[in-house]
């Protein structure tokens, strides 16, 4: 059986955003630890994307569900991503 890769984790942010920069700056620090990916999205390249989060950015999903806003939630994350071993 093909092992699974590392999960993949959204954020959904904004270039000008120092949170954002903040955010992916913990997750960075957090992958030394655990096995995932991250992908960016700027939430102002898209219309609905921006309707949907308005100020509530950084955004951290899986999915969509959403894991933590603002601030990287450490023991959240962690605690989710111990279910993908």
């Amino acid at each position: 059986m093909a092992e699974a890769g590392p999960v993949e984790l959204t954020l959904y942010g904004r270039s000008w955003c120092h949170l954002c920069d903040d955010m992916i700056s913990a997750l960075r620090s957090l992958q030394a630890t655990r096995d995932f990916r991250v992908v960016v999205v700027d939430v102002d390249s898209d219309p609905a994307l921006e309707l949907r989060f308005g100020d509530k950015v950084p955004v951290l999903t899986h999915g969509e569900r959403e894991l933590c806003h603002y601030h990287l939630d450490v023991s959240a994350v962690t605690d989710y991503l111990r279910d993908f071993r």
